[in-house]
């Protein structure tokens, strides 16, 4: 059963003021449906840049929604820090789902997503070619998927960090496990294709955000899950960015590292802007323990045949060392093979 909540009178009487104006309600049931930016807004309600810019300027100082750049874009969401913003996701969950003006909208919102998921995968398309010889060199990507399912398990998540996000296929994976989700990348571009992927998935409430991967825009010690995709071999210093993923987490939280083992494939840096040809155990061990964090499992999925020219996938899974106290612990979980 859902806690009723215990806001300050003041913190709901501005929140409730902020939110009792048609477009402004209009705007929060849409962003109840995930992220979109100001130009989205605009198209969808069919209203002026600087208006829509206006409600949402009130909508943020009333603490109901919540602003973030991604390049020389904004984007909003419903604020989930707010507790002004929690009641107003109770008020719009009692709204007519079939009313004629917000079924509008909905409508106008498809429309909207539909063009961006179209210029996502024209943008992807230019890079299939290349992607598509890189995981020719290793096992399949379902085989690397269920990997990352074995290592996490199946309990619930508080929140998950995706570092290095890419298209948003885990994402996708692990979104569902949690009751927050958040992915983080540097390129603007492969956010938009990530969007247009989660959208395309019926995943929602998931916070998108461009950023440095050595100096995270999220918050300290709040992420009981952080998963390090194949992005460690494209930086220059690794450790710094497992050091700053190990700044997020939780206590007790957990970071999965997923990348290759050390082979001598010089063409990937020469044409495909990898800094690092693979990690050996002892060396991801010591950036671990370096930053705080024991080692507590690694897997190696091999090629199918022992060919020098293919690669190994590693998975390294690391716990916090500090002790769990902002939650209940919970059982121990499975070993990763």
């Amino acid at each position: 059963m859902r806690q009723p909540l215990s806001l300050p009178f003041t913190t709901l009487l501005a929140g409730l003021k902020a939110a009792a104006e048609e477009t402004r309600l209009r705007i929060l049931a849409l962003l109840a449906d995930g992220e979109l930016n100001v130009s989205d807004l605009t198209d969808i309600l069919g209203q002026s840049q600087p208006r829509i810019s206006r409600h949402l300027k009130l909508l943020t100082e009333a603490g109901l929604v919540e602003r973030h750049r991604e390049g020389a874009w904004a984007f909003f969401r419903l604020d989930h820090r707010n507790g002004a913003a929690a009641a107003i996701r109770a008020v719009l969950e009692s709204l007519d789902h079939d009313d004629q003006q917000l079924a509008a909208d909905r409508a106008r919102l498809a429309a909207v997503r539909k063009a961006r998921a179209e210029s996502a995968q024209a943008f992807f398309a230019r890079l299939a070619a290349d992607w598509d010889r890189i995981r020719s060199l290793h096992v399949s990507e379902e085989a690397v998927e269920e990997a990352v399912r074995e290592a996490i398990g199946e309990k619930p998540l508080n929140a998950f960090l995706d570092l290095g996000t890419g298209t948003g296929r885990m994402l996708q994976l692990v979104a569902p496990l949690a009751r927050r989700a958040v992915a983080v990348d540097a390129n603007h571009a492969m956010l938009s294709v990530a969007r247009a992927n989660i959208e395309r998935a019926g995943l929602s409430g998931i916070e998108l955000r461009q950023g440095d991967i050595y100096a995270l825009p999220v918050e300290r010690n709040a992420f009981d899950l952080v998963l390090v995709h194949q992005v460690l071999h494209y930086l220059d210093d690794p450790a710094r960015a497992i050091r700053e993923a190990a700044a997020v987490l939780a206590p007790g939280g957990r970071l999965l590292v997923v990348d290759f083992a050390p082979h001598e494939l010089e063409f990937l840096r020469a044409e495909h802007a990898h800094r690092r040809l693979g990690f050996a155990h002892e060396q991801i061990a010591q950036w671990f323990a370096e930053a705080g964090l024991d080692l507590v499992a690694t897997r190696e999925l091999k090629p199918p045949r022992s060919d020098t020219d293919k690669l190994t996938v590693c998975l390294w899974l690391a716990r916090d060392r500090r002790v769990v106290t902002d939650w209940p612990l919970q059982a121990p979980e499975k070993e990763v093979a």
